[in-house]
């Protein structure tokens, strides 16, 4: 779906079908040696169950309780992009706004839903971070991630309920929040924001972007109105499975943890980037990815591919450009062999 030149429709793991299976992975932001043994467990075992029909009481339960809410203010769904979907059909709204540089599906889907869609540019000037006052006051839809995926900004959650309005939908997708120490700045379990909704993602910490899990937190109206847009038995047995043991105290220490090393290895990765001349990396970056510019980053990325690594290009979101590139976070091994392969690829752009 190009769209004033950005294909809304073009993802990271693009990057790495077909001949690019064999590279390094830098363009998924998945993270790496998941899922764990013990989830993969529960997931299997699950599969003992699949001559009858889901049943999601038990992980929306979970859910409800993992943020302190009532179970008819979750939605459990096909992972997040799934919601969106929802939110663009169900929804009975006037002027959707879409805060941009951002994943693009929501936009995706509201323009697939019929909608005209209007678009909030952040600055890289202003290091991409949420001026409320930007957002037109007649909107009655927002979306914005928090963090923000490409840029890796986290927004503060002060500067995002600012958003709230009376007749207004507010989405924040927090697909990457619990890559976040803490989580701080989220708004999930809130209930004091007028028309918030939240989308979380088990996918992205728990590597099961082939199962598809992820959940809605909003008004029991709401949810309702996306329920009635959903159809029957939406997610499976084994992704319900792991929606439950995710949200469980076990593997919230985990997550925890993880976001701690990732945090580590992006600060090793922002160290190692900072020493090549000409580039530039958006900061403070709060996601288990970094955006960075550079001079011929299309050209850069291919030769990248040829020396065994894809990362993933920047120009199919609104607000960037060519010269822009996305890097998910890996180990500190895998980093320095990046890092080594990307001073080749520069050198050979600029002889």
């Amino acid at each position: 779906m190009p769209t004033d030149g950005h294909d809304l429709r073009h993802h990271g793991d693009a990057e790495v079908r077909d001949d690019g299976a064999a590279l390094v992975d830098l363009a998924v932001n998945v993270r790496a040696e998941t899922p764990p043994a013990w989830l993969r467990e529960v997931i299997a075992g699950s599969l003992a169950g699949l001559a009858a029909y889901p049943d999601g009481r038990r992980a929306r339960a979970a859910v409800a309780a993992r943020h302190g809410v009532g179970v008819e203010r979750v939605l459990l769904t096909a992972g997040a992009a799934e919601a969106f979907v929802l939110l663009a059909r169900a929804l009975k709204v006037r002027h959707p706004v879409v805060v941009h540089p951002q994943f693009t599906e929501p936009e995706a889907a509201l323009r697939d839903a019929g909608h005209t869609v209007g678009r909030v540019l952040l600055r890289e000037t202003d290091g991409f971070r949420l001026d409320p006052a930007a957002v037109p006051e007649d909107a009655d839809l927002v979306v914005i991630g928090n963090p923000t995926n490409p840029t890796s900004v986290l927004h503060p959650a002060s500067a995002v309920a600012r958003l709230a309005r009376p007749g207004r939908t507010l989405v924040v997708d927090e697909a990457f929040m619990d890559a976040v120490p803490g989580e701080r700045e989220t708004l999930a379990g809130r209930t004091d924001v007028p028309g918030l909704v939240v989308l979380r993602s088990l996918t992205k910490t728990w590597g099961l972007a082939g199962l598809r899990v992820g959940y809605v937190l909003a008004s029991s109206e709401t949810v309702a109105d996306l329920e009635r847009a959903q159809p029957l038995w939406p997610v499976s047995t084994p992704a319900l499975a792991a929606a439950e043991a995710c949200v469980a105290p076990r593997a919230l220490a985990e997550a925890g943890h993880a976001a701690h090393r990732v945090a580590t290895d992006r600060a090793h990765l922002v160290a190692g980037l900072s020493r090549i001349p000409g580039l530039r990396i958006v900061t403070p970056a709060e996601g288990p990815f970094l955006l960075v510019r550079l001079p011929r980053a299309a050209a850069v990325r291919r030769r990248l591919r040829d020396l065994g690594f894809a990362v993933r290009r920047g120009d199919t979101f609104p607000g960037l450009d060519e010269d822009w590139l996305r890097l998910a976070v890996r180990d500190r091994a895998t980093a320095g062999s990046f890092l080594r392969a990307l001073e080749r690829a520069l050198t050979a752009e600029g002889r």
